[in-house]
């Protein structure tokens, strides 16, 4: 059953974190924002909504990076139950298809917890300020991409670095519960 992201509290600044990711290197919202915003994408590598997004998103941290906005993956599952999620896994999916941002692991599940994380994939995109600006889906796809789906958070993204605000209209995320630990 899939599980729906919460609509967001806008405005709100990003909390803090540092955390070891798939380079080699460990990052802060600070460290990984670009000069016009960020993206922070929860994901995993098992969940079959991610696996679809994969392209679209790869496709979109590109263009975004294009004009100043930077985003990072965070893993925030369970990788004892779900093995496929653990940190050397990670590392080898950041391989496979070369993404073209950091993909951090959140071990403690405590920035997942902090950001009110819910579900894989679930976008949080800010502004140069680091203030919440969009929480949603990257677009239209589920289990299966959707190559021509409207690029909901890309367009969200573009607007926030050109004046400063998203579309008022933001539809919730989709996709694989968070796997909390016992």
């Amino acid at each position: 059953m899939p599980t729906e992201s919460p609509t967001a509290e806008l405005g709100a600044i990003a909390s803090g974190f540092l955390l070891p990711a798939t380079d080699g290197r460990t990052h802060t919202p600070d460290s990984l924002k670009g000069a016009n915003g960020l993206v922070i994408v929860f994901m995993c590598n098992h969940c079959p909504y991610v696996k679809a997004a994969l392209p679209n998103l790869i496709r979109d941290a590109r263009a975004l990076k294009a004009i100043g906005v930077n985003m990072a993956g965070i893993n925030s599952n369970d990788a004892s139950v779900y093995t496929d999620d653990a940190f050397d896994r990670m590392i080898a999916l950041a391989k496979e298809w070369s993404l073209p941002f950091p993909y951090l692991h959140d071990e403690t599940q405590e920035v997942a917890r902090s950001y009110g994380a819910v579900c894989t994939p679930e976008c949080f995109g800010f502004d140069r300020d680091l203030r919440l600006k969009y929480r949603g889906r990257i677009d239209a796809s589920r289990k299966e991409a959707l190559p021509e789906a409207r690029r909901e958070l890309f367009e969200a993204m573009r607007a926030i670095a050109e004046d400063g605000e998203a579309p008022g209209e933001q539809l919730p995320a989709l996709g694989c519960s968070i796997k909390w630990k016992p």
